[in-house]
């Protein structure tokens, strides 16, 4: 059995309901992660998506920041949810398929705009996250798992459109790259997206500040699918629906896709 994933970080569940909705109609993908919803449990559309046959909604949430969710249409059970730093931030939700394979879905922290951990408390969060996330994969190695999620970092030179310009740009400082670097080798993580596509430029966020982003094209690869070793020959076919970013009242994030065979 193929199953299709699918990271979006949707800016806003609610605001964005229809074209979530547009996705799973026109994409239909198994299992669909959701990040940055800015909404609290009790007010999440469970109904619409339910009735597109995502029995299977797992969410946690905050009224206006954060929150990450899992709509799937085949069974799952809540794996529970991790909190980093000691925040209560709904940034991290998991769950385990009838296969046994856990999906992890993560809102790494942005970072603010001040690369400077002395002057931005922000981006000491998001470090201070993403050791977090080692020790975590090093006192519990994950295994049979996939991770997905927006990570808030463009880690290689072809994940941005201008690699000098962006070093000193919170999302590919040196200090994020080695960090997210790390995090993956913690828990022995490969990357899937750039597996199945090695090579050339590669992004899943355009900023809203650009006022014809396809045609400027100034874009990071933020969005991340990984996976554990004992998965990685089971995956394939990765694509970036880019052609979503420009849907009307969208996402600055474009939904990235993976399949697993379970």
């Amino acid at each position: 059995m193929a199953l299709t994933v699918c990271t979006w970080n949707i800016n806003s569940v609610r605001l964005r309901e229809p074209i979530v909705l547009k996705l799973l109609q026109e994409e239909a993908p198994d299992i669909l992660c959701l990040q940055e919803t800015k909404c609290p449990v009790d007010k999440f559309p469970y109904d619409a998506f339910r009735a597109l046959g995502y029995q299977h909604v797992i969410v946690r949430g905050q009224k206006g920041y954060n929150g990450v969710s899992i709509l799937s249409r085949v069974p799952v059970e809540d794996a529970g949810s991790h909190d980093f730093c000691e925040k209560g931030d709904a940034r991290h939700v998991a769950v385990r398929t009838g296969s046994g394979l856990t999906i992890h879905n993560f809102y790494v922290p942005a970072g603010g705009d001040i690369p400077d951990v002395a002057l931005n408390e922000k981006f000491a969060h998001k470090l201070n996250f993403l050791r977090e996330m080692q020790e975590w994969f090093r006192a519990e190695p994950p295994r049979n798992a996939v991770l997905v999620g927006d990570l808030n970092i463009a880690p290689r030179e072809d994940d941005v459109w201008n690699h000098r310009q962006l070093l000193k740009v919170v999302s590919h400082t040196p200090v994020e790259v080695e960090q997210l670097t790390l995090t993956q080798g913690a828990g022995a993580w490969v990357d899937i997206t750039r597996r199945d596509i090695p090579e050339g430029p590669l992004f899943s966020w355009w900023s809203y500040r650009s006022p014809d982003w396809n045609a400027a094209d100034k874009g990071r690869r933020l969005d991340h699918i990984w996976a554990t070793p004992d998965v990685v020959d089971r995956s394939g076919g990765s694509r970036i629906a880019r052609h979503v970013r420009g849907w009307e009242k969208p996402s600055d994030h474009a939904p990235v896709f993976a399949e697993f065979d379970v």
